[in-house]
């Protein structure tokens, strides 16, 4: 490295595993050096960081789609990066990219890790975190090869507010759905209003079920699933024979692992149900549909310049706060795609 390189990262890594929610004291903030450069590699200097849910079930042990992070190593996350130095062809310094930094202000990379080039179409570089990226991408995939959403259809979506639940809505209502659009509390819900959807509600209200039910006079086709936990509860009885549920996460209960859960067995009724409506549930993860990106980037950038989806970000600046709004996003308190500025 050149002497006006970075020698060092600011990191935050995982302390210690978490019982139940995560607090400060399972992170650790501090300084490490970063590796030479070697063939095949570039330095990154993390310009944005996504917080997303998913990060909770990396922070425990056990089998997974996706190896746990490791004790003292840096949090994993995806970010848009600058490219400080290359020593990999087809990257060069100044190209930015969609990386896997984690949670730190700069990392040596192999430039095979590298997701793709972030090229300028007019459109804030964040958003290949969300709408233009794996958010925005879960809905589209989701919607499209399991949902099968056709027009007419009743679809019901939650944490409908957040990066993947407001695609899917306004994807809904791009396909001629019927889009009944959840979030948590009065502000959220208002904002679900300016999207378009026929119907906005409050999961906090004390008669929900009563007014999802009202907002389904003929069931629900498609619930598009992110949630579990009491808003499942009230779908349930409303959806329709040959009903699609796409199962992309369950941020309800991602605290719970390891700590018992008290009340009834639930999975049989459940099962027996899916069983006598025909239902298909069916849980992904996004790599499941890498074949269908190449024709979702494109489209979605048309969508946004066009107006035709709209986004919200929540952006937090500084590396030292990522816990504290990660502890709020498994919350629900952030209000849109949580990001952490970087620069």
């Amino acid at each position: 490295m050149s002497v006006s390189s970075p020698t060092t990262t600011t990191r935050i890594v995982l302390a210690s595993r978490p019982q139940g929610a995560p607090t400060a004291t399972d992170f650790r903030l501090e300084q490490a050096a970063l590796p030479a450069l070697a063939a095949g590699q570039v330095l990154l200097r993390n310009r944005y960081l996504s917080l997303d849910p998913y990060m909770r079930g990396r922070m425990d042990e056990g089998r997974s789609y996706a190896a746990p992070v490791a004790l003292g190593e840096v949090m994993v996350g995806a970010t848009v990066s600058e490219v400080l130095q290359s020593r990999a062809d087809g990257l060069a310094a100044g190209d930015l990219v969609l990386a896997s930094g984690g949670w730190q202000t700069h990392a040596v990379a192999d430039a095979a890790s590298i997701s793709r080039h972030l090229q300028p179409q007019g459109l804030p570089p964040s958003l290949a975190l969300g709408v233009h990226g794996m958010p925005g991408f879960t809905a589209y995939a989701g919607l499209h090869e399991i949902g099968k959403l056709q027009p007419g259809e009743t679809l019901v979506v939650a944490a409908a507010s957040g990066p993947v639940g407001a695609t899917v809505a306004q994807l809904g209502k791009l396909q001629g759905a019927r889009v009944v659009a959840i979030a948590g509390g009065q502000a959220k819900r208002a904002y679900l209003e300016t999207l378009g959807v026929d119907v906005a509600l409050d999961h906090r209200a004390g008669d929900f079920a009563a007014q999802l039910r009202a907002a389904v006079p003929d069931g629900i086709d498609v619930y598009f699933e992110n949630v579990g936990g009491h808003v499942l509860d009230a779908v349930l009885p409303l959806l329709n024979d040959f009903a699609r549920i796409p199962v992309c996460g369950t941020i309800a209960t991602y605290n719970a692992h390891g700590v018992a859960q008290p009340g009834l067995d639930r999975l049989p009724p459940l099962f027996a149900q899916v069983l006598r409506q025909r239902l298909t549930v069916r849980g992904f993860i996004i790599t499941d549909f890498n074949h269908l990106f190449a024709a979702f980037e494109p489209q979605m950038a048309q969508w946004l310049r066009d107006g035709r989806i709209q986004y919200r970000e929540d952006v937090v600046k500084g590396l030292e706060n990522a816990p504290e709004a990660f502890f709020g996003l498994l919350q629900g308190r952030n209000f849109g795609k949580l990001v952490v500025q970087l620069d």
